[in-house]
C-alpha cells in the first residue's frame, strides 16, 4: 500500500490508472485517506525527519525555521471556494505555505488559495509551530513577512522573525542566506509529479501528499546513509573493494 501510494506521488498517475501490480486502485484511496483523516502520513513524516535529523548530528527537535510559500497552477478539479488569483505571481490555483528545518525538512505545511498572503498564512501557522517545536526560538523569512507581523509573532509567540531582503542592486539568481535552504527543498518537492500541478479537490488532500513527497525524499537520504560505510574501517574496505 505505501509503494502503491508512493507511485500515485511520484508518477502523478490518476487513482484508476494504478498499475495491475498494486492492489486495486479503491482499496489504495481508501488506505490514503485512512492516512489522511487519522494524521498518520504526518507521523511517519515526523518520525523520519528525527532519525535523519539524528543521523546528521542534530538533536530530533529545531530550534530554528524557515518559512516561505509556493503559489501552483490549480487543475479543473480544484472548485472555486479553495482556489484563487496570486497578482504577484500571475498563477491561479493555491498556494503551499511551508516551516522547514535549517537541512530543509518539513515540519509544518498549510494549502490555500493563491490570493492568500504570506502573513496571512503565517498568523495560522506561526501559533502551531510555537506549539508543536517548543525549541524554536528563531524563524527566518523573506521580504513578504515584514510589517506588524514581526512585532505580533514577537510579542504573542515569544519568536524572532527575522526577514532576509533582497538588496536592490541584486541582478539574476542570487543565493541569499537561509532562505535558499527552503527553496531548494520546495524545488524538490516538485520533483514528485503530482504536485507539479494541485489536482486535489481538497486542500487537506493537497497537505497530505506533500508530506508523501517529503517522506520520500527523505527515506532514499536514510537510504543512502545506511549504505554508507560509517567507520573508518569500513570506509577503508569500501575503498578497497571499489
Amino acid at each position: 500500500m505505501l509503494d502503491a501510494v508512493r507511485y500515485v506521488v511520484d508518477n502523478g498517475i490518476k487513482w484508476r490508472a494504478m498499475p495491475i501490480d498494486f492492489p486495486a486502485w479503491d482499496r489504495v484511496y481508501a488506505f490514503f485517506r485512512r492516512w489522511r483523516k487519522n494524521g498518520l502520513v504526518k507521523e511517519l513524516h515526523d518520525r523520519l525527519r528525527s532519525r535523519l535529523r539524528e543521523a546528521e548530528g542534530r538533536a530530533a527537535d529545531p530550534t530554528a525555521a524557515v518559512i516561505d510559500s509556493q503559489s501552483v497552477k490549480g487543475a479543473a478539479s480544484v472548485p472555486t471556494a479553495s482556489r484563487g488569483y496570486d497578482g504577484g505571481k500571475k498563477i491561479n490555483g493555491r498556494k503551499r505555505h511551508v516551516i522547514m528545518d535549517c537541512l530543509g525538512l518539513l515540519l509544518l505545511v498549510l494549502v490555500t488559495a493563491a490570493d492568500v498572503t504570506d502573513r496571512q498564512a503565517a498568523r495560522a501557522l506561526l501559533p502551531r509551530l510555537r506549539e508543536q517545536f517548543r525549541q524554536v526560538s528563531l524563524v527566518w523569512a523573506d521580504g513578504g513577512y515584514t510589517g506588524s507581523l514581526v512585532d505580533w509573532v514577537k510579542e504573542k509567540l515569544l519568536l524572532t522573525l527575522q526577514i532576509v531582503k533582497r538588496s536592490d542592486d541584486m541582478k539574476g539568481f542570487v543565493v541569499l542566506p537561509r532562505r535558499w535552504v527552503v527553496e531548494r527543498s520546495l524545488g524538490w518537492l516538485m520533483r514528485s509529479r503530482r504536485l507539479a500541478r494541485d489536482y486535489e479537490t481538497r486542500p487537506d488532500s493537497s497537505e497530505a501528499f506533500i508530506w508523501w513527497s517529503a517522506s520520500m525524499l527523505m527515506s532514499l537520504r536514510l537510504a543512502r546513509r545506511a549504505r554508507q560505510p560509517q567507520t573508518r574501517q569500513e570506509r577503508s574496505q569500501w575503498a578497497a573493494a571499489a
